[in-house]
């Protein structure tokens, strides 16, 4: 008999165009001020061009999603453009994005980094 556990992405951090709020996961206030800071203002910018709800979560491999969801029936929501901008943010914030990914496998998930 297998026994199979469901684990829930963590989340880092939300904006909501339709709330028009931002929510940095209290789990993540260790980091550095600079860092919460390009964060909420690349997920508003991104909810403000393109509608929606941006999520931004680690998988249990520590990788960091771009996950983006909107209300049925929104019109104003531009799917397309939710693509093209993950895809510029992806490239624009490597950096910001690859060096949350290994904060986040040293200090929730204990890898040992060797270089």
């Amino acid at each position: 008999m297998a026994i199979f556990m469901y684990q829930e992405n963590i989340i880092l951090c939300a904006s909501s165009a339709y709330e028009q709020k931002y929510y940095l996961s209290g789990d993540f206030d260790s980091l550095p001020e600079s860092i919460k800071e390009e964060l909420k203002i690349m997920c508003v910018l991104f909810t403000e061009d393109v509608g929606g709800v941006l999520t931004l979560e680690f998988d249990e491999e520590g990788t960091l999603l771009f996950n983006v969801s909107s209300d049925e029936g929104d019109i104003l929501f531009d799917e397309i453009g939710s693509v093209l901008k993950i895809k510029e943010l992806q490239r624009s914030k490597e950096e910001l994005l690859e060096s949350l990914e290994l904060f986040y496998k040293v200090f929730f998930l204990g890898e040992e980094i060797s270089y």
